[in-house]
């Protein structure tokens, strides 16, 4: 992969590949899943429940995207999650998720 740009960014990048086994985890990443061991290797469908891993296939599936927010324990996050591509083929499916702020500005430009 040459340089790592992900690796240190302040959110967890987490991918896998269109069966659903985990291929890459940054920095934050394996500090947020730790208490899973190691991620590499090892296959979503077994840390998901059922319709969460019925909406990871559907997106590798499809080569939709999928976007929302969550609040655990006061804190919020983004969730971006979204089919990585070679030459237009899906390969699997990128998840990017970090804090924001319970404020946020917004701008329309």
């Amino acid at each position: 992969m040459g340089f790592d740009y992900l690796k240190e960014i302040d959110g967890a990048a987490t991918v896998c590949d269109k069966e659903g086994v985990v291929v890459y985890c940054n920095d934050c990443s394996k500090s947020q899943f730790a208490k899973y061991g190691d991620l590499i290797g090892q296959n979503l469908k077994d840390c998901h429940m059922p319709a969460s891993w019925e909406k990871i296939c559907q997106l590798i599936e499809t080569g939709e995207s999928n976007i929302y927010t969550v609040e655990k324990n006061g804190i919020k996050k983004m969730i971006y999650q979204t089919p990585w591509r070679e030459s237009g083929e899906v390969k699997g499916l990128i998840e990017i998720t970090f804090e924001i702020p319970n404020e946020m500005p917004h701008f329309v430009r």
